[in-house]
C-alpha cells in the first residue's frame, strides 16, 4: 500500500493560494477604487474567499495594505530588472527605470492608468503611517538606482552623479504625476528622451 502524504503541506497551500487571490484582488480594487473607499468585504468578494481567510493571512487591513505596497515594489523592481538585461552601460541603465515606469502605464487597468500606485496610496495614509515609509523607500531606491548609472558615466564625479540622479527622479516623478492625470504613459515616454537627452551633456 502507497504511503500517503503528510496532511500540514495541503493547508499551507490552500493558505497560500488564498493569500494571493486576496492580495490580487487588493490589488485591483486598491489601485481603482483607492485604499480608503475599499472594504473588506469588496476584497474578499473579488477573491472568493470568505472573509475569516483574509484574518488567518493578514492580522487586519493595514497589514494588507503594507503587503500591497511591498508586491507594487517587487513588481516594479521586476520590470526593471526585465528592462536592464539589455542594458549596455550606464545610460541604458538610468533608461530602464523610465522604461519600466512606462510599462507600467501600459498595464491594462480596470479603470485606466491613475499614476503611480504607490504614490495614490501614500496621499491617502496618514503622516507617520508605516505604509508612507514604504513608498519613501521605494521612491529612495529608485533614485538610488538612477544614481549609480549615472555614477558609471562620470566615475570621477560622484557629487554630479547625485545631483543628477535627483534631477532624473525628479523628472521621473513628475511626468508619473501627469501621466497618471492624463491617463497615457505619453508623459513618461517624453520625460525619457528628455532623460536621454541630458544623459547625453555629461
Amino acid at each position: 500500500m502507497p504511503e500517503t502524504a503528510p496532511a500540514t503541506p495541503r493547508p499551507a497551500r490552500r493558505r497560500g493560494a488564498a493569500r494571493q487571490k486576496l492580495l490580487a484582488a487588493a490589488a485591483r480594487r486598491f489601485y481603482a477604487d483607492g485604499v480608503s473607499a475599499t472594504g473588506i468585504d469588496a476584497i474578499t468578494a473579488e477573491a472568493g474567499v470568505a472573509k475569516m481567510s483574509l484574518y488567518n493571512n493578514f492580522s487586519s487591513k493595514n497589514e494588507l495594505v503594507l503587503a500591497y505596497l511591498d508586491a507594487r515594489h517587487e513588481e516594479w523592481l521586476g520590470l526593471y530588472r526585465d528592462r536592464l538585461e539589455g542594458a549596455r552601460d550606464g545610460r541604458d541603465g538610468v533608461l530602464a527605470v523610465f522604461d519600466a515606469y512606462a510599462d507600467h502605464a501600459h498595464f491594462a487597468y480596470e479603470r485606466g492608468f491613475r499614476g503611480c500606485g504607490l504614490l495614490n496610496a501614500a496621499a491617502e495614509l496618514p503622516a507617520g503611517d508605516e505604509g508612507r515609509d514604504v513608498v519613501r523607500r521605494h521612491k529612495e531606491e529608485v533614485e538610488a538606482l538612477l544614481a549609480e548609472h549615472v555614477g558609471q558615466l562620470v566615475p570621477d564625479r560622484p557629487e554630479e552623479a547625485r545631483a543628477v540622479a535627483e534631477q532624473l527622479a525628479f523628472l521621473l516623478e513628475g511626468a508619473m504625476a501627469r501621466a497618471g492625470l492624463e491617463g497615457s504613459a505619453t508623459r513618461v515616454e517624453r520625460a525619457r528622451a528628455m532623460a536621454a537627452d541630458l544623459l547625453a551633456r555629461l
